[in-house]
């Protein structure tokens, strides 16, 4: 069995890979709905308003690249992936029917940070707390079961022949777009 810091050194580039992977899959409009097997009408995931994308240059040394804004432009960060570049980190926006999610994910931890829920009503009684805690629970599973399930679904791709047959390739042409 691995040491916990020998596997996660090993296996941290899987983070990066799901979020580079998650951009593909926003920027291509590839329907996630099949792959999250929800029961709504709806279901989206965008880019919000930052990214950030990094490239080990070999010697040590790394280039971060930081996109902030709600109206920033990617060509920068496609630049850097036709460079070797992967996302680290990316703020994303959920929705599910008229629901909002709003939220950060690091690739190295898997970490979720900021996350934004949906409104919820107003508390009027002492009666409302247990109900109101409830929802909002249930409010921040909605998101985290959601990055679960693509995240699953893209190590059953990363594990397959798909993964060097298909997807690389059709990630490559997105890329030199």
């Amino acid at each position: 069995m691995l040491d916990i810091a020998v596997s996660y050194n090993k296996y941290k580039f899987l983070g990066d890979e799901f979020l580079t992977w998650i951009w593909y899959l926003v920027e291509n409009e590839i329907n996630i709905k099949s792959m999250l097997a929800m029961e709504c009408n709806t279901v989206s995931l965008k880019l919000g308003n930052s990214i950030v994308l990094e490239n080990s240059l070999g010697d040590e040394s790394s280039e971060k690249i930081t996109i902030k804004g709600d109206d920033a432009g990617l060509e920068e960060g496609t630049t850097a992936l036709r460079k070797g570049a992967v996302v680290t980190d990316m703020n994303l926006i959920f929705t599910v029917d008229e629901n909002e999610w709003r939220f950060s994910i690091k690739g190295e931890s898997m970490n979720i940070t900021g996350l934004k829920t949906p409104a919820t009503g107003k508390v009027e009684s002492q009666d409302d707390i247990e109900g109101a805690v409830l929802e909002k629970i249930e409010l921040y599973s909605i998101p985290i079961q959601a990055i679960d399930t693509l995240f699953e679904h893209f190590i059953k791709k990363r594990v397959s022949d798909q993964w060097k047959n298909i997807e690389i390739p059709a990630m490559r042409q997105w890329i030199s777009l």
